[in-house]
């Protein structure tokens, strides 16, 4: 199976601060890989590392055997690559349509069109696809701040899964997201992986949500990989649970 993403050797430095560590880990195609770790270990640094938000003090991204290293935001969007954040994403004035033709007007790399109106970019169809791969169809013309917390968040992922991208990164997806909402969220990023191939990675820390979903997880701590492999190898690690619990 080949790699969608390579990472070798990331660091990030903050002043003679480390907070990410030499870090080297891939994602297969069609694999879904957890990041999880304690707080403060590294895991959103090097989600900014890899997507251009911040420069990676050394080490090298490949995208599909390309170096990408330091590209911005925008030119790995127009590679595929997508992501969501801890903070919803969401156009709250808009209904859960135009959200998600805006988002594919930007994994387009049609900016300006977010800026200068609403026209489509020809991706109604797509955005109704969307809806109703994620159940949404209910809510498709309601504006997206009248949606509940944990309805956002499903429309926040949907929103990132636009435009069939190559590649999705999702920050915490479970987080602050009932427990029947949560449900049904898993049940559709198990489905899109399943029948569209979709690859992505996963930083949680709702261990249970990212254990059950995710076929490889990667665990963090102080900027460093402290283990790999499948999640039952993973949650019986010593090194795992000393670096949450402790001695």
């Amino acid at each position: 199976m080949s790699a969608v993403l390579e990472v070798t050797g990331i660091k990030k430095n903050f002043g003679g601060i480390s907070a990410v560590d030499g870090v080297s880990f891939d994602v297969r195609e069609g694999e879904i890989l957890g990041l999880i770790g304690p707080n403060g270990c590294g895991k959103s640094t090097l989600f900014n590392c890899i997507l251009g938000q911040l420069t990676p003090s050394g080490g090298e991204v490949k995208l599909d055997g390309k170096l990408v290293t330091g590209l911005r935001p925008a030119e790995l969007n127009k590679l595929g690559v997508s992501r969501t954040f801890q903070l919803l994403q969401v156009f709250p004035k808009l209904s859960v349509r135009e959200n998600l033709i805006l988002a594919g007007q930007e994994h387009q790399g049609n900016m300006a069109s977010r800026l200068v109106g609403r026209s489509d970019a020809g991706l109604t169809d797509a955005a109704n696809q969307m809806i109703g791969f994620f159940k949404l169809d209910h809510l498709a013309d309601e504006p997206a701040g009248g949606l509940s917390y944990g309805q956002q968040k499903l429309l926040d992922a949907a929103m990132a899964f636009m435009g069939g991208p190559r590649l999705v990164l999702l920050d915490e997806p479970a987080g602050g997201v009932n427990p029947s909402m949560l449900a049904d969220l898993k049940d559709r990023l198990v489905a899109i992986n399943r029948e569209k191939n979709a690859t992505f990675v996963v930083i949680e820390h709702n261990m249970e949500f990212v254990m059950s979903l995710c076929s490889r997880v990667m665990v963090m701590a102080e900027g460093k990989v402290l283990a790999m492999g499948r999640p039952d190898e993973v949650r019986k690690n010593p090194a795992v649970i000393e670096a949450y619990l402790g001695h």
